[in-house]
């Protein structure tokens, strides 16, 4: 982590301006919170991307419009259980009562308040449910660490566990700024922006523009980094709010402030987009593939997401299986074209590091090492193709039993 830049407590709720709020709507689940709000003192800039999936979800379509325009907006209204896609005209409609009810409750307007759903498709929610979360959610809401958190925990579907983290950035005029976030996703997992859906909200004053560029070069190297099972959902958003109430001098060029902001917000994508990998329903493990060496960019992220997203790769983590003839596979399929004969394999774990592949062929290596060095909860297959001088990263996570267990019975 950079001298200017530390690790603090929360999410969301960590930037100043920020409150937020979860309840229990009852929009599938029962006895437990399904909506989470987060919201904004002062009006926002807003910035996000989206899925590519040409079945796009209502709140996809809502959010597109906004994030996509001039206006500000002032509170994200989230639910979980039921995804709102594959709804036609009830679906936006739906979208338009919930930012209708949450506006009416502050006195703003509709187009201010962005909307996200996550859970499953093709069912329609209730609006008398979802309008009366809107009334809880904004009269709980609060700017402390613990509402955040239950946010972040409301949004959940199939995930194990909550996802956020927030930093503080010191910029060059002395000011501090703060970025916190939250996600979900476990399951649908393969995201091309550009089922996840992420929020951050930051403090720092910065124009549209930069704020968009910002999010746009990072997401390429975080979340579409990831995937679970090679689905891409249809509800995948990724937005994040800057209401300026840190009082830096705005940041509107690609100076200094600049590139200490793009900095804190690629931690923060980094660290959710990883903890959504390791999080991959079933998941036993983080699958971490490193590529080096590669002749560009785009080849070395290819390869390393062709090893990440192969089946078979997935299996060999599960089952500690030191297989490394799956990896070789799938790298040779990706459609980047190499000399077999150069590449280089390491495994590393917390439980050390052993050399695999050597020159496209087995290097001899203790078959107990790797099996114990594979066991471990987090795994990286770091890759050299000694082709060039470009480098990437790709995290996925093993394939189990329960990955079916979890997708046949995901209705109901």
């Amino acid at each position: 982590m950079k001298e200017y830049m530390k690790k603090i407590d929360g999410g969301v709720t960590a930037p100043k301006g920020f409150s937020a709020a979860a309840c229990a709507a009852g929009i599938k689940y029962q006895g437990r919170t399904d909506m989470a709000l987060i919201y904004s003192d002062k009006p926002c800039v807003s910035a996000g991307t989206f899925t590519t999936n040409v079945v796009k979800a209502a709140p996809v379509q809502w959010d597109m419009k906004i994030v996509h325009g001039d206006g500000p907006v002032r509170a994200v209204v989230v639910n979980s259980g039921i995804a709102n896609a594959a709804t036609g005209k009830p679906g936006m409609e739906i979208c338009e009562k919930t930012a209708e009810a949450m506006s009416a409750l502050y006195g703003g307007k509709r187009d201010e308040v962005l909307v996200a759903s996550t859970g499953v498709i093709g069912m329609q929610i209730d609006a008398g449910k979802i309008t009366a979360g809107c009334g809880s959610l904004y009269e709980q809401r609060s700017d402390s660490i613990e509402a955040g958190t239950q946010a972040a925990q409301a949004i959940m579907t199939t995930d194990t566990h909550k996802k956020e983290i927030a930093v503080e950035v010191s910029l060059s005029d002395g000011k501090t700024i703060r970025i916190g976030g939250m996600t979900k996703g476990s399951g649908m997992i393969h995201p091309n922006m550009c089922t996840m859906l992420g929020f951050v909200t930051t403090d720092a004053a910065i124009a549209k523009q930069w704020l968009q560029r910002a999010i746009s070069e990072i997401v390429d190297h975080t979340f579409n980094m990831i995937t679970v099972d090679g689905d891409t959902s249809t509800n995948d958003t990724y937005v994040i709010l800057a209401n300026g109430e840190a009082g830096n001098t705005p940041i509107n060029d690609i100076g200094e402030d600049y590139l200490r902001f793009r900095e804190g917000l690629f931690f923060v994508s980094e660290y959710l987009a990883k903890e959504m990998a390791g999080d991959g329903e079933g998941a036993t493990a983080l699958f971490e593939c490193c590529v080096k060496g590669a002749r560009s960019l785009n080849d070395a992220r290819t390869l390393a997401k062709s090893v990440v997203g192969s089946s078979l790769c997935k299996a060999a983590i599960y089952g500690h299986d030191s297989n490394f003839g799956r990896f070789l596979c799938a790298l040779g399929y990706s459609g980047v074209s190499f000399d077999p004969d150069k590449v280089d394999i390491d495994y590393e774990s917390a439980a050390g590091k052993i050399a695999i592949v050597r020159g496209g062929m087995g290097s001899g290596y203790d078959e107990a090492e790797a099996t114990k060095i594979l066991s471990e909860n987090a795994v990286s297959v770091q890759v050299d193709m000694h082709m060039g001088g470009e480098s990437a990263t790709a995290w996925g996570c093993d394939l189990s039993y329960d990955y079916v267990r979890i997708n046949a019975d995901y209705r109901s």
